[in-house]
Formats: C-alpha cells, sequence, structure tokens
C-alpha cells in the first residue's frame, strides 16, 4: 500500500508536540514534580496521571502490533540483547539530574515555553551533551562498556516482554499483558477520588497517552512503507533534542523529522496555553549557584538519557506502550535518581561539603 509522503510524520510530529506542549502546561503534569509531590507530600494524582497515560498508550500501541500495523522489531527499544547496565545506570543518571534541574526534558520543553530562559540553557547543555554520548567522544564509553553488557536473548526476535513470555510456551500472552497491565493502571489511578477530581490532570494523562499512540502511527502507518528515512518511533526528548539543536544551526531534516518537529510542537503548545492563561513571563536563574545545579543537572541527563535509551517518556511512555524489557528499569533508575537528588537538595548536601574534611570535635 502507497503511503504518504515522509514530510507528513514531520507535520504530525509537530501537532502531536503541540498538543503534549498544551495538556502538560494546563495541567501543570510534570514527571519530577510527580515524583517530588510522592517522596515529600504523599500526593499520588500526578504520578496516577501518568499511569493513565501509560495505559492509553499500551492500549493504542498494542492494538496496532496485534493488527500488524506497528513492527516492534522496527523501532529502537526492542533489540534482541538486554541492554539492563544501560537502561539503570542511565536512568540512575538521568533522575539524579532531573532533580537538580527540577524537571526532566519535556518539562524543559515545557517551561521555555511559558517564557523560562533557564531551561533555554538546560536544553542547550543537555542536547550538545547528548549529542556528544551520542556520536562524539563519549560514544566508546557506552559502545566498548555498556553495550556490551547487554544479555543476549536467545530464541527471542524482539526484547519485549509479551515475545520473551510467549516464548515460555503462555498462550496469548501479548493479550494477558495488555489486560493485566492495563486494567491494573487505570484502577490505579481511577480509584483516587481526588484525581477523578482533578479533571485537568485526568484529560491530560489521556492526551499524552493518545500522543504516544498518535506517534507510532505517524511514523509506522502513514509514511510510504518503502521510504526508509522515516523510522518507527513516538515520543522521546533526548535524540531529537540534539537533532533540533543541530537543525537549529544547519538547517538540516527538519520538514521529515518527526522528533525534531515534536520537540518544536511541545514548546509551541506550552507558550499557547501560558499565553491564553496569562502567564507567559520571562524568568532567569537567581544566582550562580542555582546556575551551577542546573548545569550539572543537564549534562547528567543528556549522559543518562542517550545511556538509558530514553527519557522519562521515552522509556516511561514509548517504550513502555511496547512492552520493552529495558523500560522497567530505565524507570526504576529514574525513579531512585530522582529521589536520591531531592534527598541532596532537601538536606542542602553539596559535593563541596562531601569533599570537605571533618574537622574533630574539640573536647570541652
Amino acid at each position: 500500500m502507497e503511503g504518504m509522503p515522509s514530510s507528513v510524520a514531520g507535520f504530525s510530529g509537530l501537532i502531536i508536540g503541540i498538543a503534549a506542549g498544551y495538556a502538560m502546561r494546563r495541567s501543570r503534569l510534570c514527571t519530577f514534580a510527580a515524583i517530588e509531590d510522592a517522596a515529600l507530600g504523599g500526593d499520588l494524582r500526578r504520578l496516577k496521571a501518568f499511569a493513565l497515560a501509560l495505559a492509553v498508550a499500551l492500549a493504542g500501541t498494542q492494538a496496532l502490533v496485534a493488527t500488524g500495523l506497528l513492527d516492534p522489531r522496527l523501532t529502537a527499544y526492542t533489540p534482541t540483547a538486554w541492554p539492563w547496565a544501560g537502561a539503570l545506570l542511565g536512568g540512575l543518571l538521568f533522575g539524579t539530574g532531573m532533580a537538580l534541574v527540577g524537571t526532566c526534558a519535556l518539562g524543559s520543553l515545557v517551561r521555555l515555553g511559558g517564557g523560562d530562559l533557564r531551561s533555554l540553557v538546560v536544553l542547550l547543555v543537555f542536547g550538545l551533551v547528548a549529542h556528544a554520548t551520542l556520536r562524539g567522544p563519549f560514544t566508546g564509553v557506552r559502545t566498548e562498556f555498556l553495550d556490551r553488557l547487554a544479555l543476549p536473548l536467545p530464541g527471542l526476535a524482539q526484547g519485549d516482554l509479551a515475545t520473551a513470555l510467549a516464548a515460555a510456551e503462555l498462550p496469548q500472552a501479548r493479550m494477558l499483558c495488555v489486560l493485566g497491565l492495563g486494567l491494573a493502571l487505570v484502577c490505579w489511578a481511577l480509584y483516587d477520588g481526588r484525581l477523578r477530581a482533578a479533571r485537568r490532570l485526568l484529560l491530560a494523562g489521556v492526551v499524552i497517552g493518545a500522543c504516544v499512540a498518535a506517534g507510532w502511527i505517524a511514523t509506522a502507518v502513514l509514511p510510504d512503507p518503502l521510504d526508509t528515512t522515516v523510522r518507527p518511533q513516538s515520543l522521546n526528548f533526548v535524540a531529537p533534542v540534539a537533532r533540533a539543536i543541530a537543525a537549529g544551526m544547519f538547517g538540516v531534516g527538519v520538514a521529515a523529522d518527526f522528533g525534531v518537529a515534536s520537540v518544536l510542537g511541545v514548546v509551541l503548545g506550552a507558550l499557547f496555553a501560558a499565553r491564553s492563561a496569562e502567564e507567559f513571563r520571562w524568568e532567569a536563574f537567581d544566582d550562580q549557584r542555582e546556575m551551577r545545579r542546573h548545569l550539572l543537572g543537564a549534562a547528567l541527563m543528556g549522559v543518562g538519557g542517550v545511556i538509558a535509551g530514553g527519557c522519562t517518556i521515552g522509556q516511561g511512555m514509548s517504550a513502555a506502550s511496547l512492552l520493552a524489557l529495558s523500560a522497567p528499569l530505565a524507570i526504576a533508575g529514574m525513579l531512585i535518581g530522582a529521589r536520591a537528588g531531592i534527598f541532596v537538595l532537601v538536606e542542602g548536601i553539596s559535593i563541596r561539603s562531601w569533599l570537605r574534611p571533618r574537622r574533630p570535635a574539640r573536647p570541652e
């Protein structure tokens, strides 16, 4: 079947990004804020909104897989070797960096749309470090060390949970995974009466999940199947941010690149939301200490995002919607890293204090 031109993927990415950015800004939905609310205040509403988003993304994505419209083997998330070390270590680094910045990569794009110039600095550092880790001077460490630790999955055509269970002769493995995990996520989310009353959070969760599924449609279903320039992908804000910076400097590959267009779309969607709510305002760093913290966090997110194979959305939503085996470890690493970063910030611990020798107490 003849599909549409590759530029359609880019246009679709722009529209999907606008929807995601608008929903995130209007609902104040943010992955790090969700972790922070749960860790410090015991408020799980935003985490449950993301659980609902994952349920929607899972249902939509697996419907495409079941009908043959999406082949997980063509994506970057289901290799035949389980990248456990990269997923876990990258998740830890990304989560720690996220805590230092105060938001994730997607959240930085949303903040930029609201006029936060700190996020512009964060995204530039994040994108440059990610590019250096992906194809620059840090590539050797990733490919020669972490990639070699990946565990081969003998007998599996792709590294996802449903395929692994099917290989273990579990009948209807994919359907059981989708129904079991999807229903569990929906029940956990909707059982909370406070979340049901927060209509913006509920709607944002549904929109983000639908955007992930729509991303697979835009890159796997709509383009011409003979066009090799478009690879099946969905929302991810690591490599696309790096490519967006390169595209901004050299003007290469913007029209047909779903990821780059979605990055621009998120900023525009957040801008529309901020303007419509009269919340747009220019913001900058308060002092050099805040700037140092953001720069370090951005660098950690850049390295960690590439090593993990995605950000909180790339692994937490797009990869998880494919039931990728890397997703649970990456998500766990991000949660642990973010929680550790929150502890450091709340306790006021600095790297300088760690390195400074402690003086023995004087006897009275």
